[in-house]
């Protein structure tokens, strides 16, 4: 099952300078999720400070596991907006 995680830095709590010591250890964090195939792909957003990531995994609830594991997650310095299951796009599937 595919998810779509977008998150937010909480930058009205927290300064830049809060954040730069953490965000080496995110992005190390994100980049064994992706290496163990848990997460597909991430992006930073252009809108507000924070990313959106398409995530692998068996349940809406193991999603959230995944994404509360992030380091600023726990650090309560990242919000989770949304996480939205998605399904396949019946225009590319088979016709009869």
């Amino acid at each position: 099952m595919q998810i779509l995680s977008i998150t937010r830095r909480r930058t009205e709590q927290f300064s830049d300078a809060q954040f730069e010591p953490l965000l080496e250890p995110e992005a190390e964090r994100i980049r064994a999720l992706y290496a163990a195939g848990s997460v597909r792909e991430c992006w930073s957003r252009q809108d507000v400070p924070g990313a959106v990531t398409m995530i692998e995994a068996d349940s809406l609830e193991d999603a959230r596991a995944l994404v509360e594991s992030f380091p600023l997650v726990q650090r309560g310095m990242l919000e989770i907006q949304q996480l939205i299951p998605l399904r396949g796009y019946r225009g590319f599937g088979p016709r009869s």
